[in-house]
């Protein structure tokens, strides 16, 4: 099985297929390089190469106590792209994916990088503070912290809904199967209580104002992409928040698209990734 050792032995599950131009996939929190199974197929069958990786402590890879903050996720990229010997990769930064992209950019340049896709991502800082009163309430992550520790698969089956862009409440009528849904909860579990509330801390604590301002002073294309039903990562926390920071960047924003539009608009999402990498 294919593995990149991290700086501290960590051993970092990753997948690749296919030839041509890389595309390195970091996903949403609490998900792994599984997620990405309707993304990357019809990519590697267009005649590109694709990388998907399991994060630290989710799926494959070593389930560590520590190392869940951006510094050390950016360095496990690292790994990753020494180990594979990627040039002029376009990286694809999911949610959380977002700050390890900018966050491995501003701490290990762009050496082996040519381009960045954000979908989604929890760029460029999501916790409210006195310099960015437009954040969410600390109490927020202190809320979901205490339901990811009482019950994890709970919290998993009531997220789907919001996550998904389906009807308030239920998993009924999900804009994916059941099946599909059921699915990608199971695989939500396939880490560890630690590195679930971890993860969740990095992203939602995290500034990466800096980062971002870094991104843009790189003079690499970057891609733009959004859901306007996003709730785990806010359009207008978020999504519009990054492309004024990025004003140079194209900015598609998804109509009717919750967190997981990759799984409900892979088609489209392929497409667009397609067209970034081949530009």
């Amino acid at each position: 099985m294919p593995f990149a050792t991290a700086a501290d032995g960590t051993a970092l599950y990753y997948e690749d297929w296919g030839r041509g131009r890389p595309l390195v996939f970091l996903g949403t929190a609490m998900q792994n390089s599984r997620m990405w199974e309707h993304v990357a197929r019809p990519l590697v069958e267009a005649g590109l190469r694709c990388i998907t990786v399991d994060r630290r402590g989710h799926g494959r890879s070593d389930w560590p106590w520590d190392g869940y903050d951006f510094d050390t996720l950016a360095d496990d990229l690292a790994a990753v792209l020494d180990r594979t010997d990627v040039a002029d990769a376009v990286l694809v930064g999911y949610a959380m994916g977002g700050g390890e992209t900018v966050r491995h950019l501003s701490r290990h340049g762009t050496e082996r990088v040519g381009a960045v896709a954000l979908v989604n991502s929890v760029t460029p800082f999501m916790c409210r503070t006195d310099d960015n009163p437009e954040g969410l309430d600390p109490s927020v992550f202190d809320g979901i912290a205490a339901e990811l520790m009482a019950d994890r698969a709970r919290w998993v089956v009531d997220a789907a809904a919001g996550f998904f862009g389906g009807p308030e409440g239920t998993v009924e009528n999900l804009p994916v199967s059941f099946e599909h849904a059921r699915w990608l909860g199971y695989m939500a579990l396939d880490c560890s209580s630690r590195a679930a509330l971890e993860s969740y801390r990095t992203l939602f604590t995290t500034d990466l104002r800096p980062d971002v301002a870094t991104l843009r002073s790189s003079g690499l294309p970057v891609l733009l992409i959004h859901g306007d039903g996003d709730l785990g990562a806010p359009l207008e926390l978020c999504g519009m928040r990054t492309a004024r920071l990025l004003p140079d960047a194209p900015f598609v924003v998804y109509e009717g698209a919750a967190h997981g539009l990759f799984a409900t608009h892979a088609d489209r999402l392929v497409a667009d990734l397609l067209k970034f990498a081949a530009s």
